[in-house]
């Protein structure tokens, strides 16, 4: 059912691409706009995820750059029975991550720096566990169309907000309302790919709070890396994601959350839910452990010693 929601959904987002083309140009401008939601598709579909970590800068790590890291990646994919993810890390102080990938044989997951400086290991996989749950779920290759149309409707409004200012009395032939309808149309559908934007992301989100703590198979472990997050994002602004709003519903913490009115259409839950759900989780039965989450996986705590104390190695170094 979740599935026939995010389609339907989709597809009132494409249907809202080809109205706002049907403004700006009339039945041409609709029969345009709808061609060209139909070749982003097919583009975003084999070519998205490549175009969204080189937007966000992201530079992909391996055992020898990040075995740590790589390693808590690998153990988790075993745990969720996936193949192993593509692991980015992108220079960015605000602590976030997110997932992009056709499929789970073309995944890839990211975490900025900043995420990576302020959570322990226990919490960046509990991160990792929310990111594969993406993955497992297919939920990469929605959030990534999405991603790619609704900044194509933003970039659409953009330009019937110049031709509504500038363009006078020559629209009115083609748009009905004219240039006040340009200008309308430049404020309200942006609001309205935010809104679908929302409702696909936000189910999908607790979705992957509830898989990624079966992942990681400790709930503690993300509800706390979830609090930490949630005053990380709003101390730190995300320029880039500033730029690109559309791309927000993809991180794990809502990056636009720094500002206030941001929160009126928030695609992500609210933090404080998320994290009672996660908590809630820790009161039912829980499953046999694997080895790795009782202590010997590679993002385990280490045990304390009455050794001199030791630099604290990162995942990521």
């Amino acid at each position: 059912m979740n599935y026939v929601r995010t389609g339907l959904l989709l597809a009132g987002l494409t249907a809202l691409f080809g109205a706002v083309g049907m403004m700006i140009g009339g039945q041409q401008g609709m029969i345009i706009a709808l061609l060209f939601a139909a070749a982003m598709n097919v583009f975003a579909y084999w070519n998205s995820d490549a175009m969204l970590l080189r937007m966000r800068s992201a530079r992909q790590v391996d055992d020898k750059t990040a075995p740590e890291l790589v390693a808590m990646v690998r153990e988790l994919a075993r745990n969720a029975e996936l193949p192993m993810p593509k692991v980015y890390v992108i220079e960015n102080p605000q602590p976030n991550a997110f997932a992009t990938g056709r499929n789970p044989e073309n995944a890839a997951v990211a975490a900025t720096t900043g995420l990576l400086k302020l959570l322990d290991r226990n919490e960046i996989a509990g991160v990792m566990a929310h990111e594969l749950a993406h993955v497992k779920n297919h939920d990469t290759l929605t959030m990534t169309i999405t991603a790619t149309i609704a900044g194509a409707i933003s970039a659409l409004a953009n330009f019937a907000m110049f031709a509504g200012m500038f363009g006078g009395n020559r629209s009115e032939n083609n748009n009905p309302l004219g240039g006040i309808g340009m200008i309308l149309i430049a404020i309200l559908a942006p609001m309205a790919a935010m809104i679908v934007q929302m409702a696909i992301s936000r189910s999908r989100e607790y979705d992957a709070d509830r898989i990624g703590a079966e992942i990681c198979r400790h709930p503690l472990w993300l509800a706390s890396a979830l609090n930490k997050l949630d005053k990380g994002v709003h101390a730190i602004p995300n320029m880039d994601a500033e730029r690109n709003p559309a791309m927000a519903h993809m991180y794990i913490a809502n990056p636009l959350s720094g500002k206030g009115v941001d929160s009126l259409f928030s695609t992500h839950p609210n933090m404080a839910n998320r994290i009672a759900r996660l908590q809630v989780m820790t009161q039912l039965p829980q499953q046999p452990k694997a080895a790795s989450a009782s202590g010997s996986g590679p993002w385990a705590r280490k045990p304390k010693t009455t050794s001199a104390p030791r630099r604290r190695n990162r995942p990521w170094n």
